[in-house]
């Protein structure tokens, strides 16, 4: 599928002003607030049972467990396969299963072991579509609208996190949790509808299906193992989640057992919350402006943090809406704020990829933080757990201090193909492992920055692809040094050279040979030629 080519839009507004892609947000958001207003009212159900605070949290692990394990393969397939197909199929499938569960508590049929099990199921659903979506941002918008359109994406993943329970909260009381089952079931129709809008995507080939094997699994992972920058926002991620996740995992135990409050008020408490995510979400553009990335880090933790311990000591319904509220807003502008810096600092080959581990990452906090909190709640009580989960986040947004994001200004992510492939000597099929070996002259004087410049195009080329890298010195002559560094195949290379390298790669391979007296030709080389197989041209 190829980007709209237009006039790019202005603003952060600018790609809702596109109707095929504005068509497709609003769904989305209307999906994802629907797969929210489910989450609530199951918690809801496990009340009205009289369940335990740790199976009451078990309810967001559920969900999230599944994404754990399913977002990388998922990535991996919508890096290579039909976007909207993958996303049609799953409409399909996550609107039978929350039909058949709203049918199946309407009938008085859903046990806890029962919710527990669609949950699981419908959170499957979830990990398959989630990279897929987050990608096809940059089949809908022309490339110079990439970047505010992935923070829309995120924001509108993000925003129905918060807004969600609110809705679920404020309807509980007035249908009643099938009917919350139901609406559910028709948000992920009305999503499949949408995506019948949007334009043929790419052909599926048998080269696609072959390139989405397990090799590539390592790709995203690889890819963010290796990119400092992405490396720190996930770190940052994880000290915010961990503990700000206690709100979301317990926010209803809190309200019945603490402040008194059924399903009316339950739901008035979410909505505070999804208040101030809305007006946080608002007010994102401009506090980008204001605040550093990093400083928008350590204002909101210390927000959220701050918030978490007057909900603990507070018995007061009326001071809790007051409380939730800014807690709203420190909500979207992290974790909003950090999938769309991520979104935006991916080239296009390995986004969907790198989004999944980051995905993974995230629920895998969601799903662990949720549980422990839920286990601790049972042992030490509500109020204690609220109270450590915010001195907690407050300790780590002021550690984040010397944690600060590293640039993500690397300019163009766009791929751009070298203009002629090294010279190939094969000794085997060129479907084997191979390896590259470049030979550098480096004078003395330019030895010291040779090296730090290397330490560049290192990480430059294990995130483009080579499982292994090494720089060696040629003991016959101590000014060359040999660049030794392996792929997976011949294809795995040419694929490195023409789709992978961006701008910034490119200067940095740049820098290093212009260090160089001289540089050799490279040579690629095949490590294997198992005696069964015949080699090319024999026959």
């Amino acid at each position: 599928m190829q980007p709209p080519i237009s006039e790019p839009g202005t603003g952060a507004w600018a790609p809702l002003r596109r109707p095929v892609f504005r068509t497709i947000w609003l769904a989305a958001l209307i999906a994802n607030v629907g797969t929210w207003m489910q989450t609530v009212a199951g918690q809801w159900l496990l009340i009205e049972h009289h369940s335990t605070s740790l199976l009451i949290s078990l309810v967001q692990s559920a969900s999230s467990v599944p994404v754990l394990l399913l977002v990388i393969p998922a990535g991996v397939v919508a890096d290579f396969l039909d976007r909207r197909r993958l996303l049609l199929a799953v409409q399909v499938v996550q609107t039978v299963l929350a039909g058949l569960l709203a049918l199946l508590t309407a009938a008085g049929q859903t046990t806890p072991h029962v919710l527990l099990l669609f949950t699981f199921l419908l959170g499957c659903g979830a990990a398959a579509q989630l990279p897929a979506y987050q990608a096809m941002v940059s089949d809908l918008l022309p490339r110079a609208e990439l970047g505010q359109g992935a923070a829309l994406s995120s924001l509108g993943v993000n925003l129905a996190r918060a807004v969600g329970p609110a809705i679920a909260g404020l309807l509980l009381a007035h249908l009643g949790v099938a009917w919350l089952f139901a609406l559910n079931a028709a948000s992920f129709a009305l999503f499949g509808v949408a995506l019948l809008t949007a334009p043929a995507a790419r052909h599926t080939t048998a080269s696609a299906v072959r390139a989405a094997s397990w090799s590539s699994l390592a790709a995203g992972g690889r890819y963010v193992w290796h990119a400092p920058a992405v490396r720190r926002i996930l770190l940052r991620l994880m000290l915010f989640a961990v503990p700000a996740n206690v709100l979301w995992a317990l926010l209803a135990p809190l309200a019945e057992a603490r402040l008194g409050l059924g399903a009316t008020g339950y739901g008035v408490l979410l909505g505070a919350a999804g208040a101030g995510a809305v007006g946080g979400a608002i007010l994102l553009p401009a506090l980008r402006g204001r605040l550093s990335a990093s400083g928008q880090l350590t204002v909101a933790g210390l927000v959220y943090g701050a918030g978490l311990i007057a909900l603990a000591f507070t018995r007061d319904a009326t001071v809790a809406v007051v409380v939730l509220i800014p807690i709203g807003v420190a909500w979207i502008t992290v974790i909003a704020g950090l999938n769309a810096t991520t979104q935006a600092f991916l080239p296009d080959w390995v986004r969907a990829r790198a989004l999944a581990v980051y995905q993974m990452v995230l629920f895998g906090v969601f799903a662990g933080s949720a549980a422990a909190w839920g286990a601790a709640a049972t042992w030490l009580g509500i109020s204690r757990v609220f109270a450590a989960a915010g001195i907690l986040l407050l300790a780590t947004a002021v550690a984040g201090v010397w944690l600060p994001l590293r640039s993500t200004d690397l300019g163009d992510r766009t791929a751009i193909p070298d203009a002629v492939l090294p010279e190939a000597t094969f000794v085997g099929w060129a479907d084997d492992p191979v390896e590259l070996i470049v030979r550098y002259q480096v004078p003395a004087n330019h030895r010291g920055a040779f090296l730090d410049a290397m330490t560049d195009l290192r990480r430059s080329r294990l995130r483009t692809g080579a499982s292994h890298w090494a720089l060696l010195s040629d003991t016959a002559d101590p000014q060359w040094l040999l660049e030794h560094y392996r792929f997976a195949s011949w294809a795995d290379y040419v694929d490195l050279s023409q789709h992978r390298q961006t701008p910034y790669d490119h200067q940095v391979r740049h820098r290093v040979e212009a260090l160089a007296d001289a540089v050799s030709t490279q040579r690629l080389l095949a490590l294997t030629l198992p005696s069964d197989r015949t080699p090319p041209g024999s026959r």
